[in-house]
């Protein structure tokens, strides 16, 4: 049987890759920094010493890597905090992962373009324009580099249900359930990623031979906009409090990629698991309140 480890479980593509896992019938464990969970056990990846104790201990045979700062304005503001955990501690994952023969699976985001010419697919230059950005394809390249076994996700605007309520879609359905107006831009163009098909998607590749880099994301583009006023829809909240603005307006630290998102044809053509669009996620989120994480 598959012996597969989560770090980064207590998070929202961290605890669907959980569940998942878990009932696929694979011996699961999982682990978290700050945010506690039942399920699972304290660990620091910036501490490679407590990271080979665990590892030495499961002995997994997939090591999932969700875990992350991915707050791209906190990152922006706080480069050397970020580092440590965006890329010094994805090295220290990696070096732990071969000493005992385990596949890595790492989650990498289309903010390592610079959003002028997307979607993109995966051989596309990278061009980061944030800090977030710079980081998630350091720890690519050190990944490239030195793993000896690896499969590298990148995906976009991932959405669902999450116990810590910090993703996207979450907050929107939250301020508009609260009669809160919020600002939403126009202009910044992706392809939103249901967490759950991500997931499931995900642990079906990581048993297959495939090898290196592939995106994960809807199959769907559209701007940040439409998508807040699609998710009204579907979830009979009331799109008026919605208000389209430049992403100038809202005075960011971090710069986006405006014209992002991911090509998935190559997924499409290796995945026995479709990959859906985002209405066909919203509604599913809709109709499937049980499919937040049980951690």
């Amino acid at each position: 049987m598959t012996k597969s480890l989560v770090i980064g479980a207590s998070g929202l593509i961290g605890g669907h890759l959980f569940n998942t896992l878990s009932n696929s019938g694979q011996e699961t464990f999982a682990t978290y920094h700050s945010h506690p969970i039942s399920s699972g056990s304290p660990l620091d990846i910036r501490v490679a010493t407590d990271l080979e104790s665990l590892f030495n201990k499961i002995n997994p045979d997939m090591v999932y890597l969700p875990g992350a700062l991915p707050n791209v304005d906190y990152c922006e503001k706080n480069p050397k905090e970020s580092y440590e955990i965006n890329v010094s501690g994805v090295q220290n994952v990696v070096n732990a992962a071969n000493q005992i023969g385990a596949k890595i699976i790492f989650f990498s985001s289309d903010y390592i373009f610079d959003g002028k010419s997307g979607p993109y697919k995966e051989t596309d230059p990278a061009n980061p324009i944030s800090e977030y950005g710079r980081q998630k394809l350091a720890a690519e390249q050190y990944i490239t580099l030195h793993s000896k076994n690896y499969l590298i996700v990148r995906t976009t605007v991932v959405y669902g249900w999450e116990w810590q309520g910090k993703n996207f879609v979450y907050r929107l359905i939250k301020s508009l359930q609260e009669g809160i107006y919020v600002k939403i831009p126009i202009d910044q163009i992706g392809s939103p990623t249901y967490a759950n098909n991500l997931a499931k998607i995900t642990v079906d590749l990581a048993s297959s031979p495939v090898h290196g880099i592939i995106n994960i994301a809807g199959s769907v583009l559209i701007n940040r906009y439409e998508f807040s006023v699609a998710t009204a829809r579907v979830f009979n909240l009331d799109e008026r409090l919605i208000q389209p603005v430049k992403t100038e307006i809202l005075n960011q630290p971090a710069k986006r990629p405006l014209s992002a998102g991911l090509i998935v044809e190559k997924v499409l053509g290796i995945s026995s698991i479709p990959v859906i669009g985002y209405l066909e996620g919203l509604n599913t989120m809709a109709m499937d309140k049980t499919s937040q994480p049980d951690l």
